[in-house]
């Protein structure tokens, strides 16, 4: 998965249909996950489109399995995942994930139904950083 910061430094090149196409890629990028755990507890509530959102832990880091059923909204997901993806959770927990988004400006990129969704994958993010960090 690519880095946030290599992401961001496409993205500011790109305008209008182009950043679409680049988040189109960056969800088709997401490693698959498993249809069985598509289940209403990795369900992230709030989101125009179906969205899914898996932690597993391996030597003391994140890494998170997402899918959604949308293309726009699969890509969101995964620019969310890449901001955390295999950092430790405790740096997770306390992470502005939001900030480190922002440049991205999504809300007026974007739709408001398709960013609708986005403070809840990052709660649901933040949430299972927090419970696993408290675990460590």
């Amino acid at each position: 998965m690519r880095t946030l910061s290599d992401i961001l430094e496409e993205y500011e090149f790109l305008e209008g249909d182009e950043r679409y196409r680049l988040l189109i890629e960056l969800g088709r990028e997401l490693e698959d996950m498993p249809d069985a755990l598509k289940t209403d507890a990795t369900l992230v509530r709030g989101c125009s489109a179906a969205v899914w959102v898996y932690p597993t832990t391996s030597d003391d880091t994140l890494h998170f399995l997402a899918d959604s059923n949308a293309a726009i909204t699969k890509g969101i997901v995964a620019l969310v995942i890449s901001a955390v993806q295999d950092k430790p959770a405790s740096e997770v927990a306390a992470m502005d994930v939001r900030a480190a988004l922002e440049p991205f400006d999504l809300q007026n990129q974007l739709s408001s139904n398709r960013t609708q969704g986005v403070p809840n994958m990052i709660a649901l993010v933040k949430e299972h950083a927090t419970r696993i960090a408290a675990t460590e």
